[in-house]
C-alpha cells in the first residue's frame, strides 16, 4: 500500500509519461485518497506539486465518476493554485469536468456546487499575462462550457477573448475563433 510519504518518495524525481500512469494505476488500486492527491499538489517543493498534479489529472480524468464525492474538494482548492506548472492540469481537469461529454453525474454534482470561485479563477488566468497559453485555453474553454450556469459569464467571456486574440498565439486565436462562434449560435 502507498502511503503519502511513499508517493513523495515515488515523485520527488523526474517521471515519464509511463511511470504516471504506472503510479496513476497503482493509486487507483489502492484507493489512494484523492484529497491526499489534491494537497499533494500544493506541497512546498514545486516539482513535487506539478507531479502530483500530473498524476491527479491522470487519475481524475480517467474515470471521474469514481471520485464524484471529492469533486467539492477539487472545485474549492482551484483558487489555491498557484504553481504555473499545476494550473495546466487543474484548468484541464475543469475543462473536462465541465464538458457536455462528461458524465451525467458529474454534470448533476457540478449544479450543486458553487462554482463562482472557478469561474473567478479561470478569469484571472485568462486575465494574467503571465499565466501560460495552454491554461488560459483550457479555462476559456471551463467557462464556455459553465456559461449556462452563470448568464454573465457569456459577455464577460467574449470580451476576454476578444482581448486576448489581439495579439495573441496561433492557439489562442485558433480557439479564439471556435469559441465566439460558438456564443455568437448561442
Amino acid at each position: 500500500m502507498i502511503t503519502r510519504d511513499e508517493l513523495i518518495k515515488q515523485i520527488s524525481s523526474t517521471l515519464g509519461k509511463t511511470k504516471v500512469l504506472e503510479l496513476s494505476r497503482i493509486l487507483k488500486e489502492q484507493k489512494f485518497s484523492l484529497h491526499d492527491l489534491i494537497d499533494l499538489t500544493f506541497y512546498t517543493d514545486r516539482d513535487i506539486a506539478f507531479r502530483a498534479a500530473w498524476i491527479l489529472e491522470t487519475v481524475f480524468l480517467k474515470d471521474p465518476t469514481r471520485y464524484e464525492i471529492e469533486l467539492g474538494y477539487l472545485i474549492s482548492r482551484i483558487q489555491d493554485v498557484r504553481y504555473a506548472s499545476c494550473q495546466r492540469h487543474y484548468a484541464k481537469i475543469l475543462m473536462h469536468i465541465t464538458a457536455s461529454k462528461a458524465p451525467l453525474v458529474i454534470r448533476q454534482n457540478l449544479q450543486q456546487l458553487d462554482l463562482k470561485p472557478a469561474v473567478e479563477q479561470c478569469f484571472d488566468w485568462l486575465i494574467d499575462p503571465k499565466v501560460k497559453i495552454a491554461v488560459k485555453v483550457f479555462a476559456s474553454e471551463a467557462l464556455f462550457n459553465i456559461r449556462h450556469l452563470y448568464p454573465w459569464i457569456e459577455e464577460e467571456l467574449a470580451n476576454q477573448i476578444k482581448f486576448l486574440m489581439k495579439n495573441g498565439s496561433a492557439a489562442i486565436q485558433s480557439r479564439g475563433r471556435k469559441l465566439l462562434g460558438k456564443l455568437a449560435r448561442g
